[in-house]
C-alpha cells in the first residue's frame, strides 16, 4: 500500500485488528508532531493506528525497493524465453524471516477482529508486484 492509498483508507475505513504483541518507541520531536497533526486531521485513528499504519506502509516499501541481485542458477525462464535468475539478494532472505516471525507471532496473537494479524503489512505480500516486463528487463540488466 503507498502512502497515497494509506491517506484514502484512513478517510473511507475503519482500521484492522492487530496483534496483542506491543511495541513501545519513542518519537523524534518533528515525527511527534506530525503524528499529532494526523491525528488532528483523521479524528477516527488514534495516534497508535496511525504509527502502526505508516509502519506498515513503510515496510511494504523498503521490501518492494531491496534490490534484486540475479544469482548464476537459472530458475525459470520468462515470456520470450530469457532466463530469470535466482535472487541471491537481500529479498529471499527477508520474506524467509517475515514468514518465520509471522508463524511465530499468529502461535497465540489475535487482533480486536479475532483473526491473526502478527505483521499483515510486513508480512501479506510485502514485495510489491512487479508486471513481468518488468522483472524480465531487471533481471536481463542484472546479467
Amino acid at each position: 500500500m503507498s502512502f497515497k492509498e494509506l491517506l484514502e483508507s484512513w478517510r473511507e475505513t475503519a482500521a484492522a485488528p492487530r496483534t496483542a504483541r506491543k511495541f513501545a518507541v519513542q518519537l523524534p520531536l518533528d515525527a511527534a508532531a506530525q503524528l499529532a497533526a494526523l491525528a488532528d486531521m483523521f479524528p477516527g485513528r488514534a495516534p497508535e493506528q496511525l504509527i502502526t499504519e505508516l509502519l506498515g506502509a513503510a515496510l511494504k516499501e523498503l521490501a518492494a525497493t531491496m534490490p534484486y541481485v540475479a544469482g548464476k542458477r537459472v530458475i525459470s525462464t520468462d515470456e520470450q524465453g530469457d532466463p530469470i535468475y535466482e535472487d541471491v539478494g537481500p529479498t529471499p532472505r527477508f520474506m524467509e524471516l517475515t514468514r518465520q516471525h509471522r508463524r511465530t507471532l499468529e502461535g497465540g496473537a489475535t487482533g480486536a477482529g479475532g483473526g491473526p494479524r502478527a505483521g499483515a503489512s510486513a508480512a501479506k505480500g510485502a514485495r510489491a508486484p512487479k508486471s513481468a516486463a518488468t522483472r524480465s528487463a531487471r533481471r536481463r540488466r542484472a546479467r
